[in-house]
């Protein structure tokens, strides 16, 4: 019984360290707890500056595809649409997204990126990066001034000002922006532009004074980059003016009929694949369930808990006797035991011969007398004796069989 205990608490064990692995929030997860999608409610998220745009009559839609898909696209006009990307993403970006979104812009859209780069929101985990991203959909490069350094999970909130440089449309009514970061410390880029063009910095961190919003055109379209990625989320767009910078945004990209998209595809949230609808649907759990009931019983009822314990039987005479001779065979030459042999037959002939010849060493003289044995066994024995105490190799099986013979001879 007591084993069958164990037993189950080892299985128990074993069950609910699958269930902190495989079904419960690991420290990624908990970075990456509230991503930056339109349907977010988290502090992260962006569901807050989705509804607050419906709400003022914009029309609003998470974009669940690639952006292979955005010129093909029926429900949203071919131009003056407003693309809203977060960086970095959990779904990696194809090179031909590149492309298809360049095409897209230069028709006369307007994409404003959030690249997580001044400032570290939870979702943007310390080991990601947005710099290579955001070239491949901008074509502005930005290059890290100084070496990364180690980060650390802040207990509060960092803000980070952003100030205007100076007057623009997208800056009317905007004194300050605040960003949040969850890591420290923050990193300090450089813009570069690969392609041929120029970029127009419309504000800077205040502490620092480095760049942190700039613009260039593309085409038809316009390219809008933000080094903060956490300007609009639900937490931080009611602070300072980060609304209104929204608004002034929207207000100057987005054409009458036309759409602000939320880029959710690379944040999780596919047409084809949903992993929070994946973890809410009970039938998971269920199956989870039944598996480890069906587990626990084969673990405490189908194995066995304790080999049957074998015990080895005594040795019998003839074993030791053989492993005695083995022993001896070993380290005794062929010489010395065929003279050990010898001594010992004619120990046990003595009460037979006569006393005198007993006691002038070996009886040759009454075993060649002896009318029960044959005078060619006594020979051989003799022959051998000569050759023992010569130290010459003697055959013991046969020389063993031939004194048991001539015992028995002489016994009847």
């Amino acid at each position: 019984m007591r084993e069958r205990l164990v037993t189950l608490g080892c299985a128990l064990g074993a069950l609910l360290l699958f269930a902190t692995l495989f079904l419960g929030p690991g420290q990624l997860d908990r970075e990456r707890a509230a991503p930056p999608t339109s349907e977010e409610r988290g502090s992260s998220g962006l569901l807050g500056a989705l509804r607050w745009l419906d709400g003022e009559g914009v029309r609003t839609l998470s974009l669940r595809e690639r952006f292979d898909t955005l010129s093909a696209r029926r429900d949203v006009p071919p131009r003056g649409n407003l693309l809203i990307v977060t960086l970095p993403v959990v779904t990696p970006f194809k090179q031909s997204e590149g492309a298809a979104l360049n095409r897209w812009v230069r028709a006369g859209n307007t994409v404003l990126v959030l690249a997580a780069l001044l400032d570290r929101p939870a979702w943007a985990s310390p080991r990601s990066s947005a710099s290579s991203d955001l070239t491949l959909l901008t074509g502005v490069a930005f290059e890290p001034r100084t070496p990364a350094a180690r980060t650390r999970l802040r207990q509060e909130p960092l803000p980070s000002a952003l100030i205007p440089n100076r007057s623009h449309a997208y800056l009317d009514g905007v004194r300050s922006t605040i960003a949040l970061s969850d890591y420290t410390p923050l990193e300090v880029w450089d813009v570069r532009l690969p392609r041929s063009g120029f970029v127009l910095s419309l504000a800077h961190e205040r502490e620092s004074g480095v760049g942190a919003l700039w613009t260039r055109p593309d085409g038809s379209g316009t390219i809008i980059v933000s080094a903060c990625g956490s300007l609009f989320s639900n937490r931080a767009l009611g602070l300072a003016d980060n609304a209104r910078l929204l608004a002034n945004i929207v207000a100057a990209s987005v054409a009458p009929g036309a759409a602000v998209l939320f880029d959710d595809e690379h944040q999780g949230l596919a047409v084809a694949y949903d992993p929070a609808r994946f973890y809410r649907d009970r039938r998971l759990y269920g199956t989870v369930g039944v598996l480890a009931a069906v587990w626990l019983v084969w673990v405490l009822g189908g194995t066995r808990l304790r080999l049957p314990q074998s015990r080895a039987a005594a040795p019998r005479e003839v074993d030791l006797v053989r492993a005695t001779g083995a022993f001896l065979a070993r380290v005794l030459t062929p010489a010395a035991a065929a003279r050990r042999m010898f001594e010992n037959f004619f120990a046990r002939l003595r009460p037979r011969a006569a006393a005198g010849a007993a006691r002038q060493g070996p009886p040759w003289e009454w075993l060649e007398n002896h009318p029960r044995l044959a005078r060619a066994d006594v020979r051989q024995l003799r022959e051998w004796y000569a050759d023992a105490y010569s130290g010459r190799r003697v055959p013991l099986t046969r020389l063993h069989n031939l004194m048991v013979r001539t015992e028995r001879q002489l016994a009847t």
